[in-house]
């Protein structure tokens, strides 16, 4: 525990699950693989979810525990099998899930010392998936009463959603990242009509009195929104393996700058970097280490250089 002292500290609230693949099965769910990222960012990262009494269960708590993310704020259900999505990767290398449900992790209960460890937390990493069932929502709204920076990652998935509970989490977030299909969808959620890009990020801002919104868009980059400024990014060119996870890691190189009070610049080119770089590898939570993403920063040239700024 020695190396987790002055480390900044975030909890990531949600779904781990086994996603299925062709070739095997993987480690997965959004907020775990933000969670994952930032381990390997140098953060604390802490994951509350819940695992069925399965081996799947118990293989998945292994190997998170392995990886140096902790487990024991995780449950173990007595009744559900552990979640598992079906993954299907298309011709352009887009993923594509079949999500089974119920599971466990849609079973998430309130427990009193989830309190004081999400309040004294960095961030809190939530998204709107875990929704879906109203254990798992009603703890999340009572986690997100206590937290002091809560991270709402959109991350629509159809059918699993809903315009009312959207809008109760946009109201509570502090940072909301989408990419760029679901700012469309929230904006037509609110009858707004989508005129540009900066006027629905704005519109979202004042709407709901959330200062800052990260839109992430694959190829074209991504757009830092902060108060009355905005940032736009590029992205890093790479050879695609698969996009499983990219937004995620994207969010958590975000994530690990922005809580040790970076520029924007040095936020963005974190962020950018690690999310093309979990592109260039399989699936969402590759084998890697801090070195292994700095030689890739270097040889893609991946510097402030790169970076527009845009004031407004």
């Amino acid at each position: 525990m020695k190396d987790r002292i002055n480390k900044p500290s975030i909890y990531c609230f949600g779904e781990v699950l086994w996603d299925i693949f062709p070739t095997g099965a993987r480690a997965g769910g959004a907020p775990f693989n933000v969670a994952y990222n930032l381990m390997r960012m140098g953060v604390d990262a802490h994951m509350i979810s819940r695992v069925g009494n399965d081996g799947y269960g118990a293989t998945l708590l292994a190997q998170i525990e392995d990886w140096g993310i902790t487990v024991a704020d995780s449950q173990v259900d007595k009744k559900y099998d552990t979640g598992t999505v079906i993954a299907h990767i298309d011709e352009h290398n887009e993923a594509h899930y079949d999500i089974v449900q119920p599971v466990a992790w849609d079973f998430i209960e309130y427990r009193k010392d989830y309190t004081e460890k999400v309040a004294n937390a960095d961030a809190f990493v939530f998204g709107s998936l875990i929704t879906r069932n109203e254990v798992s929502y009603k703890t999340l709204l009572k986690l997100l009463e206590v937290a002091k920076f809560k991270v709402f990652d959109v991350n629509i998935r159809p059918p699993f959603y809903s315009v009312e509970i959207i809008t109760e989490l946009l109201k509570k977030a502090d940072l909301v990242k989408m990419n760029k299909a679901e700012l469309r969808i929230i904006l037509d959620f609110l009858g707004k009509e989508y005129t540009s890009e900066d006027n629905g990020i704005r519109f979202i801002q004042q709407e709901f009195n959330v200062s800052e919104v990260l839109v992430s868009k694959g190829s074209k980059g991504a757009v830092y929104y902060n108060g009355d400024e905005h940032f736009e990014f590029p992205a890093v060119p790479v050879t695609i393996q698969d996009t499983v996870g990219s937004g995620d890691a994207f969010l958590a190189g975000f994530l690990s700058k922005r809580i040790a009070g970076a520029t924007p610049q040095e936020i963005m080119k974190q962020a950018t970097a690690l999310g093309a770089f979990i592109t260039s590898k399989e699936g969402a939570c590759p084998n890697y280490t801090i070195k292994d993403f700095e030689s890739f920063c270097e040889a893609n040239s991946v510097a402030e250089g790169n970076i527009t700024n845009a004031n407004i």
